[in-house]
């Protein structure tokens, strides 16, 4: 017999408030491959203004990489995941992009373009960060139908060890804007599985992101960078606060071992797509959890 990590995978999206009918712009997937996978893509907004749905290209981009994972030159590279997925994308519009992969000795290698985000948890605390790549405040790099955006080269990409127990917390910049660290912390440690965790902080965020009163994470690094009230309210004592609303999309995964008899294959079967276009393309869809 042999020992192989794989990840018990939950997954929340609630839509920015003016885009519950629609779904949002976020998208993502999840499947069984190695020790398991997943990936979340939010859809640049600025497109709606070109009279472009930002959705269908981030959509597309998961659809795409949910069928690339299983092309053997990808074997467990998720830079090559996303040069693939972006290239078989043909919707006008750009996306930032996050991928993770557990091979099944324990590895997770990432790979990130724009402001999507990862964290691994042990033991309480956080081990491991990504690091959000932008322009400037508020332009993310992104994947693009145009020339002008970055490509897979541009990615930031990790590779972490991880141990039975370790937690993975990945999101949308709609989480990460409006929740810090210890409260994620504080969620971890009292959820039961991955799928109430990812519930859980999912809503806590989305309470932070229509708080106007809330001093964010978004709001303090606007400050920082800056963007502030006008002086005469400065005077007064004000300062910029506030959540972020925008869509929101979790990934909470643990890290388990299984024990694998020396004479069976492995490989979790699961897969999601989060997306409402891809229901009709015979892949499941979430539910969009308002």
């Amino acid at each position: 017999t042999k020992l192989e990590a794989v990840l018990s995978i939950g997954t929340h999206v609630i839509p920015h408030p003016r885009k519950v009918e629609t779904g949002g712009e976020d998208a993502f997937f999840v499947g069984g491959d190695g020790g398991g996978v997943f990936a979340i893509a939010d859809g640049v907004s600025g497109w709606a203004e070109k009279n472009v749905n930002p959705a269908l290209f981030s959509r597309e981009l998961m659809a795409n990489s949910s069928t690339f994972i299983k092309d053997e030159e990808v074997s467990q590279d998720p830079q090559i995941l996303l040069m693939k997925a972006h290239a078989a994308t043909s919707s006008i519009g750009s996306a930032t992009v996050i991928v993770a992969m557990l091979e099944k000795t324990g590895t997770l290698k990432i790979a990130s373009v724009g402001d999507c985000g990862l964290k691994v948890i042990r033991k309480g605390q956080v081990m491991f960060s990504t690091c959000p790549q932008e322009h400037y405040f508020d332009c993310p790099y992104q994947l693009s139908s145009e020339a002008i955006g970055q490509t897979s080269q541009d990615a930031l990409v990790c590779t972490v060890n991880l141990m039975e127990g370790d937690m993975i917390v990945s999101g949308s910049d709609g989480f990460f804007d409006n929740i810090f660290d210890q409260e994620i912390l504080g969620v971890i440690n009292e959820s039961l599985g991955t799928d109430e965790a990812a519930k859980a902080l999912a809503e806590l965020a989305r309470k932070h992101s229509v708080d106007v009163t809330f001093d964010s994470p978004y709001s303090m690094e606007a400050r920082s960078r800056g963007f502030d009230v006008p002086w005469w309210k400065k005077l007064l004592g004000a300062k910029l606060v506030g959540g972020k609303m925008d869509d929101i999309t979790v990934i909470v995964a643990q890290v388990k071992t299984v024990v694998i008899p020396d004479d069976e294959g492995s490989g979790v079967e699961l897969e999601k797509v989060g997306g409402e276009q891809l229901a009709a393309a015979g892949v499941a869809s979430t539910e969009q959890n308002e």
